[in-house]
Formats: C-alpha cells, sequence, structure tokens
C-alpha cells in the first residue's frame, strides 16, 4: 500500500460514479463522495460553489445532458501532499469525451463527437473528497462546434496528447524522490519567472528558459493561445506576445502545487494579476487589470522539463475586461 492509495482510491470510486450516473443521479453522487463544507471552484461561468445541489445544478447535469455518453479519458492521474498547507490531493487531467447533442453554455450543437479538455483537483480529508478544482477549455470547445470568439492564435490548437511516453496514469504510488525532484525544477522555474516579473522586464532572455527546459519543449496552451514546439518557437509564440503586451504582471500565489513522480501540478485562485496594453490574443489593450486562473501540469524527463499543459480561463479574464465571449456568441449564433 503506498501513502496515496486510500486517497486516489476515492477521488476513483468517485469518477466511476460520477460517469455511470444518470443526470435524475448526480446530485446523490455526489452527496456520497464529499464532505459537509464541500467547495468546488470552476471556470467563468461558473466560479465558486458551495452546495453539492449547485455544483450538480450549474456545471455537472447541463454537462452531462449537452454531452451524450460522456466518458473521462485520463492522460495524467497523480496523488501528492499539496506543499502549500499539507492535505493530500489528486489531480486528473485529460479529455470529457461525447456526443454533443445538445446546446451549452449557448454554443450550438453539433450531434457529432467533441472533446473538453479538462484539469481536475480533489483535496481528500478523511475518506471523502472536501475541495474540487475543475478547469476545462471552453474555448477550444467552442473552435471544434466551429465557433472562434478570438482572432487567429499565435499557437496551434488541436485535440492535445497526453505524455510522449504514455505513462502518465500513476494509479500506483511513485518512489517519493522523483516527486521531490519534479517539484523542486519546477519551483526553481517559477523563481525565475517571478524575479523576472519583479525586475519590471518585458521580455525573458532565452537562457533563463534554458535553466529548467528542454530545447524540445513543448507547451499545450490554452486555445485563443494554442500550443508551440522549442524554446524559440515558444518564446515567439507565447511567452513574448504574453510578457510584451501585458504588464505589471504580479504572481499571486497557489492553492494547490504538488508533484508525483515525473508530473508536477498547481493552480491558483488567482495565479496571476495583469494589465493588457494591447496585442495579447489579437486583442487592443484595455488598460483594466485582470485576475487569471491558471493550472499547469508539468512533465520531467532527467534534469529538465520538457511537456507542459496548461489552461487559462480566458474567458474570465476577459469578463474583468468588460467582453463576455459566451453571451456574445449566444448573441450571433442563437438568435431566433
Amino acid at each position: 500500500m503506498g501513502k496515496y492509495t486510500d486517497t486516489k482510491k476515492v477521488v476513483l470510486d468517485y469518477f466511476d460514479d460520477l460517469e455511470n450516473a444518470s443526470v435524475d443521479e448526480v446530485e446523490n453522487v455526489l452527496k456520497k463522495h464529499v464532505n459537509d463544507g464541500y467547495l468546488w471552484r470552476g471556470v467563468y461561468p461558473f466560479r465558486e460553489q458551495n452546495t453539492v445541489k449547485n455544483v450538480s445544478e450549474n456545471f455537472w447535469i447541463p454537462l452531462k445532458k449537452s454531452l451524450k455518453r460522456m466518458q473521462r479519458r485520463q492522460d495524467v492521474f497523480i496523488g501528492g501532499t499539496n506543499e502549500i498547507s499539507g492535505e493530500q490531493w489528486v489531480m486528473s487531467m485529460g479529455h470529457f469525451m461525447g456526443l454533443f447533442d445538445e446546446d451549452w453554455l449557448g454554443i450550438r450543437a453539433t450531434r457529432k463527437m467533441i472533446s473538453l479538455r479538462y484539469a481536475e483537483f480533489n483535496c481528500v480529508e478523511n475518506g471523502k473528497i472536501s475541495q474540487t478544482g475543475v478547469f476545462i477549455d471552453i474555448i477550444g470547445f467552442m473552435q471544434q462546434a466551429g465557433v472562434n470568439p478570438l482572432p487567429p492564435q499565435t499557437g496551434n490548437y488541436f485535440v492535445y496528447p497526453g505524455p510522449r511516453n504514455h505513462d502518465g496514469l500513476l494509479f500506483q504510488d511513485a518512489p517519493e524522490e522523483e516527486g521531490k525532484a519534479t517539484l523542486a525544477l519546477v519551483n526553481k522555474m517559477v523563481d525565475d519567472l517571478t524575479a523576472l516579473n519583479e525586475s519590471g522586464a518585458m521580455g525573458c532572455p532565452p537562457e533563463v528558459l534554458e535553466k529548467t527546459w528542454s530545447k524540445d519543449m513543448i507547451w499545450y496552451g490554452p486555445a485563443g493561445i494554442g500550443a508551440s514546439y522549442t524554446i524559440p518557437r515558444y518564446q515567439e509564440q507565447h511567452q513574448l506576445p504574453f510578457r510584451n503586451n501585458l504588464k505589471d504582471k504580479k504572481f499571486n500565489g497557489h492553492v494547490c502545487r504538488f508533484a508525483e513522480g515525473n508530473f508536477a501540478c498547481f493552480f491558483g485562485w488567482p495565479n496571476l494579476s495583469n494589465t493588457p496594453i494591447g496585442g495579447f490574443l489579437g486583442l487592443p489593450g484595455g488598460e483594466i487589470r485582470a485576475d487569471m486562473q491558471v493550472v499547469d501540469v508539468y512533465y520531467r524527463q532527467d534534469d529538465k522539463l520538457c511537456e507542459n499543459w496548461v489552461l487559462i480561463d480566458i474567458p474570465y479574464w476577459l469578463k474583468q475586461q468588460g467582453l463576455d465571449i459566451l453571451e456574445r456568441t449566444e448573441s450571433i449564433y442563437n438568435k431566433k
């Protein structure tokens, strides 16, 4: 028995019950698996939900109604101890795949297969789930459904694969020393970028990245930005547009950060605050300061980070600046 065996089983049992539940059974599934005082966090328009009924009615039931025969297809599954506050957490990353048969969030149904990228964090205390963070790529979902609410992206969005070596499902605990090495490398990378932010520098010399990143790194960014391959293309297609077109960048810390084996993950609420000055996402700058909820999942090989899956709640970041892409999309495409 590993240190996280029981914690992982709690989450896996919850996943199985939720996937097999009818929409009428969802609330009872949550009642079975979560504790009193349950806190659920999600992307805009869901945000924080504090009751099982609200989580069921606002998120899971509409999603299961829209994506018929929905499957959770995991690429990474890890457990660990949150280095921020000491609880045990489990992180699952992959796609919810189903038949997009009913409209969702004002997005017209296609009646075709669709994949909704997700990263889900669950905190387990006393045999029950006490906190959940569910982060999904709504813009990626929209693009698959034939609706693109943003200008052309600098990278390339597609249905992203899991780790190259297909070794991300750690149902059995990995050696603790491997997780410690991965987390130390991630924390060094975060410290390097935090120091850059605090210096006021807008760009980033490539040698700063080369301290912790493989030259053949793959950065799987959110739709609206897209994915990049190699350090030069990552800088061209994401990092420099991000750094040069957003000012006053501040790191606010994380809610959860842990690692197991060659994988590490974190999310914040919010991670970052910044002010757009024009150009990021191909949009004008409004000088309105906004928060970013960000998820990072990292894959280490030897002493370098080689793959990074990132979700950013871009709809929420834009909503704070006065643009609701969901309302706008619905008003354009669903006029009767």
